[in-house]
């Protein structure tokens, strides 16, 4: 342990590291929230696992993957959010479809991509090690827009994840709602692109929601939980990490899981000694 907070005082992608944890976890934690309150978690799949299609051809194009990743998040998020409004008890079968294809679509891209010399883990699985000043730079702009569009549209959110048919009746655009949380969504996934890759995402985006939802009930709280556990768990598994050189990514949701294992079953004990009292 000793030799990570050293290295984190001299080294500039370790710090590189430690801030890009901290600016995804604001997001993990603000939109991880509506994702576990509002249960589209396997819809928030479908979009993290399309985005690899957008990284595949830009760099097929010799642009920026990130870039790519963006475009095609904000494409699928509102292609699965027409979806899932729409196409009723078909809705699992074709977000599943999409979710495939944007996967194989991306691989096939990258395989023939000029030069190709890519390491699909680093998309896969992330790479936080490797975040850039750029990568911060686009981290935090995305930061930005995502805590301001769910400030500004705080309360049409709440009503569309708690009560959408009330929420209908006083007049609240649910539909159009409902996809620009699902474009928040997309943003999300690529702020934390880079810390545990495309696989890993969802883990990340919801297991601290999910804890901090075992003890709060209000919406903002747990959304200030879930970002304080988000980081906890991204500061612990770089930390466990460093010495035995293990996957940072992998580490980091393996630490959440973890916690979210304990919390789950120290609640039932607990439930089960007040029923006993």
């Amino acid at each position: 342990m000793t030799e990570f907070f050293q290295s984190l005082a001299q080294h500039a992608h370790m710090q590189h590291a430690l801030l890009a944890g901290l600016l995804a976890s604001i997001a993990a934690g603000v939109v991880g929230t509506y994702v576990v309150v509002r249960r589209i978690v396997f819809i928030s799949g479908g979009i993290a696992h399309a985005v690899l299609a957008g990284m595949g051809i830009a760099y097929w194009m010799e642009g920026d993957p990130f870039v790519g990743a963006l475009i095609a998040a904000i494409v699928s998020a509102l292609i699965i959010g027409l979806i899932s409004l729409r196409a009723g008890q078909h809705e699992d079968t074709l977000i599943g479809a999409l979710w495939a294809v944007g996967m194989a679509v991306g691989i096939l891209f990258i395989s023939r991509a000029p030069g190709y010399k890519v390491d699909l883990n680093s998309y896969l699985f992330g790479d936080i090690l490797l975040v850039t000043r750029q990568d911060l730079l686009l981290i935090g702009v995305l930061d930005l827009a995502i805590v301001l569009a769910v400030i500004y549209f705080y309360r049409e959110f709440q009503a569309v994840c708690f009560d959408e048919e009330y929420a209908r009746l006083q007049g609240v655009p649910a539909d159009l709602v409902y996809l620009l949380l699902l474009c928040l969504i997309a943003l999300t996934v690529v702020t934390m692109i880079r810390l545990v890759g495309l696989i890993l995402v969802i883990a990340l985006l919801t297991l601290p929601a999910a804890i901090a939802q075992q003890y709060l009930r209000s919406l903002g709280r747990m959304m200030i939980l879930g970002a304080i556990l988000a980081f906890g768990f991204t500061f612990a598994g770089l930390a466990a990490s460093y010495q035995p050189d293990l996957p940072a990514g992998s580490t980091i949701v393996l630490v959440a899981a973890t916690a979210y294992l304990v919390s789950v079953a120290g609640r039932m004990i607990a439930r089960r000694w007040r029923e006993r009292s």
